[in-house]
């Protein structure tokens, strides 16, 4: 916690709003995407979809491939203990819904890469279903190592009518070893805590990069080697833009654009 608590001070300390930034691009993500403070009439549903897992008072049994929960001592938890504390909030969920969503392609373009969305760390589906309203026409393939709560999730998709997720059961490192040809217009990362893993997935899945490619690591700060695999992803050649809203680190393979850091509060 102390740990997190200092990140946390020296993210405000370097943080900027998007009056600093002066890469266009960048500018006009944060201010027609991360900033727009409009409704949006898929934000009830995906408090709906929060609500009807917090008033889930059911059990199961988590099987943890990752670093381990912060929270839960115990591998048998509370679905609503779950939902609470352990997935994407209320305010994260609507931000990946407006990046997803900000993202699609122009209708014109009918190449399947740029429908075409990978998640990494199912849990109970709160950011799957931000994906998934994000982009209708997107097929999004989620990764989940543990039956049970995938079990939830996918209850939950069919319970709110998201079609467009396809659910896998995997260890993560054999599925993502299959997919060096397939390509992803977005990848969110939220599947392992820890250095290794994340550089893992990170190397593996280099080969699928296109120049419109967005991926979306979350707790970047979560742990000192989540911040040394952070520091490393950015030196990466092949990555351009990257932006470190604390929670999350975004990455850019733009072969237009000068390499660039942002850290930006939002």
């Amino acid at each position: 916690m102390f740990f997190q608590i200092k990140s946390y001070l020296q993210f405000l300390w370097h943080s900027k709003n998007e009056h600093a930034v002066h890469s266009p691009f960048v500018f006009t993500l944060l201010t027609k995407c991360f900033y727009d403070k409009k409704s949006k009439p898929e934000y009830a549903v995906l408090k709906s979809y929060r609500n009807s897992l917090l008033e889930n008072s059911n059990t199961i049994e988590v099987t943890d491939f990752g670093v381990g929960s912060k929270v839960f001592k115990f591998n048998t938890r509370v679905i609503s203990k779950i939902a609470k504390t352990a997935g994407i909030s209320p305010k994260r969920a609507k931000l990946l819904f407006r990046i997803t969503n900000y993202l699609q392609p122009d209708p014109s373009d009918n190449e399947q890469a740029m429908q075409s969305i990978l998640e990494i760390g199912t849990s109970l589906g709160l950011a799957t279903s931000a994906l998934s309203l994000g982009n209708l026409k997107a097929k999004i393939t989620t990764l989940e190592g543990c039956p049970n709560t995938m079990a939830i999730a996918k209850s939950q998709f069919i319970q709110f009518g998201l079609t467009n997720i396809n659910s896998e059961v995997t260890e993560f490192n054999a599925y993502l070893s299959k997919l060096q040809t397939l390509n992803f217009k977005l990848i969110y990362f939220d599947g392992n805590h820890s250095k290794k893993a994340t550089l893992e997935y990170f190397g593996l899945l280099l080969p699928t990069i296109t120049n419109e490619t967005v991926w979306i690591f979350d707790d970047i700060h979560w742990s000192p080697e989540m911040e040394e695999a952070w520091k490393i992803i950015k030196k990466n050649p092949k990555v351009t833009v990257t932006i470190d809203t604390f929670q999350w680190g975004l990455v850019f393979f733009r072969r237009e654009q000068p390499k660039e850091h942002f850290i930006i509060r939002i």
